[in-house]
């Protein structure tokens, strides 16, 4: 090993003590909202204040803060603290603006006067991004600042950034993933441990993971304001959450779930982007995935992305979703890079609000109709000569192809028939499934979940 440069040492800390004393002024932000995530925010502030400085090259102040429930273990050293939001968007010592309260009023228009005001915004707020964030961009382009917003999908993983930036050389062909903590929980459990639904959330709700009223996380919606703006991100598409399927996992019985590990697949709820040569396909809903994908051994609250762009081919992105520390790691970061656009003193700051500074032209969402993909139909019918072959008769009907079946032996009058499709547009198999449900050997209503085979995707 050869020896250190003589000197080099010193001249580092003459560095550091040169960034000391020439370091610009604190970059000053407020947060609305001392919740889990703004609680958090500014706890990693502080923790990693001295890492932060260096990375920067100056301080990030907390100098206001406002919140509803006074706690004034956290935020001693602020200069001020108020009950009032506005009071922060009005603070004109105050650059940026972190909303971490959540819900869409007064957080919407909190966040437009910011931006109206010439003050960046950094939000967590997944909700109003997705429903809302066309308006918001608009305002933030004509004031020239930031609206910056990584925390809101996936926690601690930047996946945003990877979409924005280091895939930025890419053509996204489609991305899938587990982006709702709560369902994908509920979801391991039933599979080890054969419970059934009800059971599971109810264990999810004590254990903080679900809320008294779980509506967002079990039927999918929260995972769908994810998928609408990581799609934007993606294809250069306008967001458009009212164009976004949405289905969640309440009727997912135990049964589904040996069902599926038989034919080699495990049950889990994803969002699926994909962009093709009719349109984009944007859908949440629950999918049977082989256990080799890495995907399918993504358990527990954790979260991950698979994207796949023409160039790099398929990445994955996996994580804690949710959580204080996590969810804070992406709003710093988001504080960091505007506070370095800032620092540079560029006229216009380079977030364009969904990664691209010119929209696609044309590209329509496809309604669920139009999808083509593989799936698995779970029938309920009488234990009776002919019976398979009523069903073959009307899927061939309707040119659908058969690649598995499972029959088992009746315990009952009625015996489930599972069967897995080869690929299909949608449309057609409502079809056959209606006609299916009127024949008089089929007892009950068909369960459908949808597969997703990623052809040519090695993990």
């Amino acid at each position: 090993m050869g020896k250190r440069a003589s000197g080099s040492r010193v001249n580092w800390q003459k560095g550091i003590e040169i960034l000391s004393n020439d370091s610009p002024p604190d970059f000053k932000i407020g947060i609305c909202g001392l919740g889990t995530v703004g609680g958090g925010t500014l706890n990693l502030l502080r923790e990693n204040a001295d890492e932060i400085g260096m990375r920067l090259g100056r301080k990030i102040t907390v100098s206001h803060v406002a919140t509803r429930t006074p706690k004034p273990e956290l935020t001693a050293g602020v200069a001020t603290t108020s009950s009032d939001p506005f009071a922060v968007v009005a603070d004109p010592e105050v650059q940026l603006v972190v909303e971490t309260m959540g819900g869409y009023e007064p957080a919407f228009e909190v966040i437009r006067q910011s931006l109206a005001n010439g003050k960046h915004v950094v939000t967590a707020n997944k909700a109003l991004i997705a429903e809302r964030g066309n308006e918001l961009f608009a305002v933030a382009q004509a004031s020239n600042v930031c609206l910056a917003y990584e925390s809101s999908v996936a926690g601690g993983i930047p996946i945003i950034k990877a979409l924005r930036e280091g895939l930025a050389a890419n053509r996204i062909n489609w991305l899938a993933g587990i982006i709702n903590g709560t369902g994908n929980f509920i979801l391991t459990e039933m599979t080890q441990k054969s419970r059934q639904f009800n059971d599971v959330l109810k264990q999810a709700q004590e254990l903080g993971y679900a809320e008294a009223d779980p509506t967002f996380d079990v039927e999918g919606i929260d995972a769908a304001h994810k998928l609408t703006i990581m799609a934007s991100i993606a294809f250069g598409i306008p967001l458009q959450f009212d164009k976004t399927y949405t289905e969640g996992i309440s009727q997912i019985t135990p049964e589904d779930i040996d069902y599926a590990d038989e034919l080699g697949y495990r049950i889990k709820h994803l969002g699926i982007a994909r962009l093709s040569e009719k349109g984009v396909e944007m859908r949440v809903h629950p999918t049977l995935l082989s256990k080799s994908r890495l995907l399918a051994r993504v358990n527990g609250v954790g979260n991950a992305i698979l994207v796949h762009g023409n160039a790099v081919g398929s990445t994955l992105y996996s994580g804690p979703g949710a959580g204080a520390g996590p969810t804070a790691s992406s709003v710093v970061a988001d504080i960091i890079d505007i506070a370095r656009q800032a620092e540079s003193g560029v006229k216009r700051p380079i977030c364009p609000g969904l990664g691209y500074l010119q929209t696609h032209e044309g590209l329509e969402v496809l309604p669920i109709s139009e999808i083509e993909t593989e799936y698995y139909l779970r029938i309920p019918a009488v234990d009776k000569v002919g019976v398979m072959a009523k069903i073959s008769n009307v899927l061939t009907a309707k040119d659908i192809s058969i690649d598995a079946v499972i029959q088992k032996e009746p315990t009952s009058e009625s015996v489930p028939i599972v069967i897995l499709t080869h690929d299909v547009v949608e449309r057609k198999l409502n079809e056959a499934i209606a006609a299916l449900e009127e024949l008089d050997e089929v007892t009950g209503k068909i369960m459908r979940i949808r597969v997703e085979p990623f052809h040519g995707v090695q993990n």
